[in-house]
């Protein structure tokens, strides 16, 4: 396995102990805490051991620098797949989703500081959280990806605003995030340093003792007059479409009558988007509603299986070509339209890898009672 894959670096996690709390601090600000496999697998390690140990009443999770997590470092993986073999990208994958499940089904409290971006694999750090606290500078923002449990928080965001955010990409603020139930606090960042203070001389697993330090510093925030999120009227109208191509003739319906940016804004991402990769995301989060967290993953992981292997499609590797490669920004979808697309052809996306080399996600025994996690959002 290269070394690119797995980050080379043990300092790319950073733990802080005092008392009962352990703070595990994302150092790779200069990548934007891009997750490696080497930070997922400490993440993973340490979220293990402290549920064991009886020292450890609370879990906080930062990142260092600007950003809470820009992502997975899907450039490294790309690089070892093109080496190798596309199951060291299912390698990466498995471990990053068995973290996501881990956080999503801990029984301890756990408190995700997010500081400026957080997208794709950085969201599946941070989002599973119980308390998701986002603080009020102008560089917060979030851009989702249709893995890492998107399927199963997206899903239960209010109306079809999940489906609004996984199939543009469009970005949040922190008095965004709190309206929509993505955050459960909103706190300025001028009261981090004390905040994190007040929580490590937590001395007992107790949630609500948390919530109670949190709300101490909580503040309201306010949604500005463009938000989204005071329009979910035309969100739902649009985004509760069955298909990708109704919601695209409905929005440009919408932009008959309206003159808000955001409405062009989605169009253009749409328009702008792979194609199949807008359908596969449309039926994945639509079957998130009523499956469990365990059952999200595990679909998404015959998802992404799927898409780096090109059973189907190259564009996962077009994508990346295009973006963290070349940087032409211009990437040449296969298939290239909407209409181009079988049902049959998102189909297999749905299904088990027929590969000898594949391996079918095992998500890690939990407790008798992390059996079914709750759900947080």
């Amino acid at each position: 396995m290269a070394t690119s894959f797995y980050g080379g670096q043990l300092d790319q996690i950073l733990v802080e102990e005092k008392s009962y709390v352990r703070t595990l601090i994302l150092n790779r600000p200069q990548m934007l805490n891009a997750l490696s496999y080497t930070m997922i697998y400490q993440l993973l390690k340490n979220f293990k051991a402290y549920e064991e140990d009886s020292n450890v009443k609370l879990v906080i999770v930062k990142g260092m620098g600007k950003a809470f997590s820009a992502g997975g470092d899907v450039k490294a993986a790309v690089r070892c797949m093109t080496e190798g073999h596309w199951t060291v990208a299912a390698k990466f994958y498995e471990k990053q989703f068995s973290l996501n499940y881990v956080m999503a089904t801990y029984q301890k409290p756990q408190v995700s500081l997010i500081n400026g971006i957080v997208m794709g694999a950085g969201a599946g750090a941070s989002m599973h959280g119980k308390f998701r606290v986002v603080f009020a500078m102008p560089e917060t923002s979030l851009g989702l990806f249709p893995d890492v449990g998107a399927s199963y928080f997206l899903s239960r965001l209010p109306g079809f605003l999940g489906e609004y955010l996984g199939l543009t990409g469009a970005r949040l603020d922190g008095a965004e995030m709190l309206a929509c139930g993505l955050a459960t606090h909103f706190v300025l960042s001028s009261n981090l340093s004390v905040l994190e203070e007040a929580l490590k001389g937590i001395n007992v697993a107790d949630p609500s003792i948390v919530c109670t330090i949190i709300d101490q510093f909580s503040i309201k925030g306010v949604l500005k007059e463009s938000s989204v999120i005071r329009r979910l009227d035309i969100v739902n109208k649009c985004f509760s479409k069955a298909t990708v191509e109704e919601i695209i003739l409905t929005l440009e319906y919408e932009t008959v009558n309206e003159t808000e940016e955001w409405i062009a804004a989605a169009l253009k991402s749409l328009k702008k988007a792979s194609p199949i990769n807008l359908k596969v995301f449309l039926r994945s989060i639509r079957e998130g509603r009523s499956q469990n967290i365990s059952q999200c993953l595990t679909r998404e992981y015959w998802m992404i299986c799927h898409a780096t292997r090109g059973t189907v499609s190259n564009d996962f590797f077009e994508g990346c070509r295009a973006v963290l490669f070349d940087k032409d920004n211009r990437p040449k979808w296969e298939p290239s339209k909407l209409e181009s697309i079988s049902e049959e052809m998102v189909d297999q996306y749905f299904k088990k890898i027929d590969d000898e080399d594949w391996e079918d996600l095992k998500l890690p025994t939990r407790g008798k009672h992390t059996s079914q996690a709750t759900a947080k959002l």
